[in-house]
């Protein structure tokens, strides 16, 4: 007994038809998801390892701070050239200096050489004094009595200087007076400090009234000792 419609019964067979519902396929699906997480890992790369954006301040400081290191490396350049010329004229200078030296001192050598062959030349003390007393020029004028008096010490044998010599020259001059008498007036009495030669010289002024004198006496003496070692007279010429 039946109490409604009948439906007939479904039974599936290996062979029907069956409907089903529609969805996203997986392959759709798993693309999708590859390329979220693809994307989320790019961004964390960048954020995590990447370089950081500047922001508008840290842009403005960074292009300061490039501009303060130009200035500052074109400022070093300059020095540094500078620097570099200066040490150029510097070493040029030196080279001159250099060159002066060797021909000062080449000079002094040729001069060194011409006197020793000028003192050679001069005739000997003939008294063989020690120093000799080599040459005298003594001249009397209305300034005064002007003398001028070439010591030269010999160099001993085997040496190649003099030995330094110290003492007193003393110049003791001979004259006639108004009433025909001769006397003597000290001249000057000076130290001497030589080594091979020396000159001594002077102007004497203050002679005694009516004295004119004819001749100089030329008196050496070595310090810590009264004895004279060499003596010479010279005659005064006038003008």
């Amino acid at each position: 007994m039946s109490f409604g419609p009948k439906h007939p019964t479904f039974k599936p067979t290996p062979y029907g038809y069956s409907r089903r519902s529609r969805g996203i396929p997986r392959w759709l699906l798993l693309l999708i998801t590859g390329i979220v997480l693809g994307a989320g890992g790019v961004l964390f790369l960048q954020r995590s390892y990447g370089p950081q954006r500047l922001t508008i301040e840290q842009s403005e400081q960074l292009r300061t701070d490039l501009n303060t290191a130009n200035i500052e490396n074109q400022r070093l350049t300059a020095e540094a050239k500078k620097l570099h010329e200066t040490l150029d004229q510097s070493q040029k200078s030196e080279k001159a200096a250099t060159q002066s030296m060797t021909q000062a001192r080449q000079h002094a050598a040729d001069m060194q050489a011409s006197v020793a062959s000028l003192i050679e030349a001069i005739p000997a003390d003939p008294r063989r004094g020690t120093p000799g007393i080599r040459a005298g020029d003594v001249e009397l004028s209305q300034g005064g009595l002007h003398y001028q008096i070439l010591l030269i010490q010999d160099i001993p044998q085997g040496q190649t200087e003099a030995a330094n010599l110290r003492g007193t020259v003393k110049l003791v001059a001979m004259g006639s007076y108004p009433n025909g008498k001769h006397g003597y007036q000290d001249v000057a009495t000076l130290p001497l400090d030589m080594g091979r030669y020396t000159v001594v010289q002077g102007n004497w002024t203050d002679m005694a009234k009516g004295f004119r004198p004819f001749q100089v006496t030329i008196q050496i003496t070595a310090d810590g000792s009264d004895k004279v070692t060499s003596t010479r007279t010279f005659r005064i010429a006038r003008r």
